[in-house]
């Protein structure tokens, strides 16, 4: 009927390349099974020591390239599971909330049911003086912060170094500032291996990691 599919940190290292092999393989699989059915991704949940800085981060860049493959190729979605993972388990044991999730994808877009499958999806972003506004999609009845406050958004300006941010809710956008940069350019949110992040639709789905930013070999403070 369909593929799930849970892999990818053997490849972070070469995260551009993923998101060509990732398509490669299902259209050879659908290719040798003679008919292009259903493929689900499993994005990589969060591993290692919690990085408390903004950084630089291989594994999520590979979340981005199989976020990127599951937008690009037919008859796929992605599971995301930045939320679940744990710091010191490549393979971690809650697998319930992971089949859960992936379950929700296929009753969408496989069987057709009313049922919200994606947390907060990244869309665009609009910069506004010192702030930058982030549009989502698949919102639900709106976008929540699992916690006092929305926690994970770094922002850059020209210098390309990033810096913690405020970031609050207004409506179905997110608007992201800092006193260190009053010139912004880019926004990431949950940009590390094991990230900060918390930002949430009213279905009880995470955002996945993303940013607005293509700079190759940027810094962080």
């Amino acid at each position: 009927k369909g593929a799930i599919w849970y892999q990818g940190c053997s490849n972070a290292e070469r995260a551009h390349q993923y998101q060509d092999l990732m398509r490669l393989l299902i259209d050879d699989w659908r290719q040798l099974w003679g008919y292009d059915f259903p493929f689900y991704i499993t994005q990589l949940a969060n591993y290692t020591k919690r990085q408390t800085e903004p950084c630089e981060s291989s594994w999520a860049e590979l979340r981005e390239a199989q976020a990127m493959a599951a937008q690009v190729v037919p008859d796929t979605g992605m599971a995301v599971t930045i939320d679940i993972g744990e710091a010191d388990d490549i393979h971690p044991r809650n697998k319930q909330d992971v089949g859960k999730r992936l379950a929700l994808q296929a009753m969408n877009k496989t069987y057709g049911m009313k049922v919200i499958c994606d947390g907060p999806v990244y869309e665009g972003y609009e910069v506004d003086g010192n702030v930058i506004r982030i549009h989502f999609s698949s919102v639900a009845k709106g976008l929540v912060a699992n916690g006092d406050k929305l926690e994970g958004f770094t922002i850059a300006g020209a210098d390309h170094k990033f810096h913690w941010a405020d970031a609050k809710i207004v409506g179905d956008c997110v608007e992201v500032s800092c006193k260190d940069v009053p010139r912004p350019l880019a926004v990431r949110y949950a940009w590390a291996n094991n990230p900060l992040g918390n930002l949430y639709n009213t279905a009880g789905l995470p955002a996945s990691p993303f940013r607005t930013d293509a700079w190759p070999g940027v810094t962080c403070k």
